[in-house]
Parts: structure tokens; C-alpha cells; sequence
């Protein structure tokens, strides 16, 4: 059916299919550029607002509020105005806006504040009760992050990276509308700009199933590490 002249798939050669190929190795490098970096920025982010927030244990409110205020604007931008604003940015850090390497930077910047946020909120679940415990142990604050709310917010914090994960698999998608490349980059140059919506088609086909696929790992190790 691939390979009929009018058929729904008429446009889907084995040229098409090397380019679809590479468009989902393409995705995969930036969301696997992307999510380390987001997490190593984010979490220690999240920490940090967590720790400095209303009630908490090193509560400052000046800070918290430059963090929060920072966080809230860089969330509150949408992604494609995202990406065109730090076009200058981009081309400084990694000599390029388009391709891979070029949509990464804006993936980090736009999916950091949003995971930090959820750092937040997964730290929030902890029972104080296990926090004012490790304190009066004696235990310093690196003790406190790393010996008793990392481990008691860790199924929070795997569910807060499969949504971040899957939130930057649409960054990507959307990285495509000014040559990012990726699945985005070929939806809009074959299936919109060309009007064939049999490769639109297999594009969506594919990110539903990176989609799932992230979702069902994440879920698994959300409920493996989650106490019985």
C-alpha cells in the first residue's frame, strides 16, 4: 500500500522513510540533550525553592521571591515566542539556531523552570515530621536534601521527570517550525508546507508512541520505588 501510486501513502518512498529516520534520531538527540541538563539545572533549583519557601526551613522570603518571580516569567513565555528570543543566545553559545544542536538551549531554558516547579511540589509531600526528625538528629543541611527529602520525594521526582520528559518531546515537535529539525522540522516541511498528510501521519504515529513509551517507563519506576 506504501508503494501504490494513489494511495493514502503515495508519498511515502523509501527516500521519505530514510528522512522520517533521521528525523526521529534527531528528536531523540535533543530530548536526550535536553533532559540531563534540565535536571541537573532544575533540581537543584527546586531544592532551593523548596528550602527558601514560606514555613521552610531556611525561609527567605527575598529570595524566594526573586526565584519564583524568574521561574514564573520564564514559564509564562510560550515556547516558539521562546525559541525566536533566544535566537542571538543560541547562535553565541553553539554557533547555530537550527538543527539539533541549535533547539537544545531553548528545550533547557524552557523546560527548566517548569520541572523546578514540580521539584517543588514533590518536596512539598514530604511529612515535616521526617525533615524536624534528621535536624534534630544533628544532621548538617546537605545531610537533610540528600538523606531524607530526596529519598522520601523520589517517586514524586520520577513522575516530575516523565512529565517533563514528555513536555520536552513537544518542545521538540515545536523546535520544527524554525529548523530545529526532528519530527517537528519534517511535519512542517512535508506535511504542511507540501500538504502530505501521509508523512504528517506517521510523524504524529511516531511522537505518540516516543510519548507512551516515556510514560509507561516512568510509571514503572514511579510504582518500583514507591513504598509498598
Amino acid at each position: 500500500m506504501i508503494a501504490t501510486a494513489n494511495g493514502f501513502f503515495r508519498h511515502l518512498d523509501a527516500g521519505k522513510w530514510a528522512d522520517i529516520g533521521q528525523a526521529t534520531i534527531d528528536t531523540l538527540l535533543m530530548l536526550g540533550g535536553a533532559l540531563p541538563l534540565t535536571l541537573l539545572i532544575g533540581l537543584p533549583l527546586g531544592v532551593l525553592l523548596f528550602l527558601t519557601g514560606p514555613r521552610q526551613l531556611f525561609e527567605q522570603k527575598a529570595l524566594y521571591g526573586s526565584l519564583s518571580l524568574v521561574v514564573n516569567i520564564l514559564r509564562s513565555v510560550p515556547f516558539v515566542i521562546l525559541l525566536i528570543l533566544m535566537i542571538p543566545f543560541t547562535e553565541l553559545l553553539v554557533g547555530t539556531s537550527l538543527g539539533v544542536a541549535g533547539a537544545i538551549p531553548p528545550l533547557v531554558v524552557g523546560a527548566t523552570p517548569f520541572f523546578a516547579r514540580l521539584v517543588e511540589t514533590a518536596l512539598r509531600e514530604v511529612e515535616r515530621g521526617i525533615i524536624e526528625a534528621t535536624q534534630a538528629m544533628g544532621a548538617s543541611t546537605w545531610q537533610i536534601i540528600t538523606r531524607a527529602l530526596l529519598p522520601e520525594a523520589l517517586p514524586g521526582l520520577l513522575a516530575a521527570t516523565t512529565v517533563t520528559a514528555i513536555t520536552l518531546v513537544s518542545y521538540t515537535a515545536m523546535s520544527g517550525l524554525i529548523g530545529g529539525g526532528g519530527l517537528g522540522d519534517l511535519a512542517v516541511r512535508y506535511g504542511y508546507q507540501r500538504y502530505q498528510p501521509d508523512v504528517m501521519a506517521v510523524t504524529v504515529i511516531l511522537l505518540l508512541i516516543l510519548v507512551q513509551v516515556l510514560q509507561m517507563v516512568g510509571d514503572r519506576l514511579v510504582v518500583h520505588f514507591s513504598r509498598k
